[in-house]
């Protein structure tokens, strides 16, 4: 079985879902012949490499709702990343472009690496850093068991742009618009 998915580092459901897929899969008596690919999905391609602003006011425009529904809204989201067993706390989160960590992704995936990207959610949702800059990735990817310098020749070239794309490109023709997208067996 071959489980594609599409996602995003910034993408609390995504994190969520990735918890929740895991658990599902660890039921199933032939759990080590399924095959998991991540594909990239960026909320916003737009997002500058630093933080601006808090969650809750973002989240609050970006609905166009008030900001007390806001942190409502928030809160329930992280209840239930808690209730997956995640350290979860959206409310301080750092959002940032994510076209570097789903590079960084890609690299790992080519390494045979899967670990990455459970560093890079919890990063993001539980240690409030910004997976924007290299430094921190670099920092993860150490913690992968990655090559450090072969990491930062990475980022610090255009390697992966492409690919990244394409994910994305594939989830605007298959008409995703919303993250985590699941396809089981095509």
């Amino acid at each position: 079985m071959k489980i594609t998915y599409w996602s995003d580092y910034a993408c609390p459901y995504c994190y969520i879902g990735e918890a929740r897929l895991k658990k599902a899969i660890k039921d199933i008596p032939e759990h080590k012949d399924i095959e998991i690919e991540m594909k990239a999905f960026q909320l916003d391609p737009s997002a500058g490499e630093h933080a601006t602003g808090d969650t809750q006011t973002r989240f609050a425009h970006k609905y166009g709702i008030s900001f007390a529904d806001a942190g409502r809204q928030i809160e329930s989201i992280s209840r239930m990343g808690i209730a997956e067993g995640l350290d979860f706390k959206y409310a301080t989160t750092l959002f940032t472009n994510t076209m570097d960590a789903h590079r960084l992704t890609k690299y790992a995936a080519e390494q045979g690496n899967t670990q990455v990207q459970e560093l890079l959610y919890h990063a993001f949702f539980c240690q409030h850093q910004n997976i924007g800059v290299h430094d921190v990735l670099l920092s993860i990817a150490l913690q992968a068991g990655l090559n450090k310098d072969e990491v930062a020749k990475m980022l610090n070239s255009d390697r992966y742009i492409e690919e990244v794309r394409a994910d994305e490109k594939s989830a605007h023709i298959k008409d995703i618009h919303m993250v985590p997208h699941f396809i089981v067996d095509g």
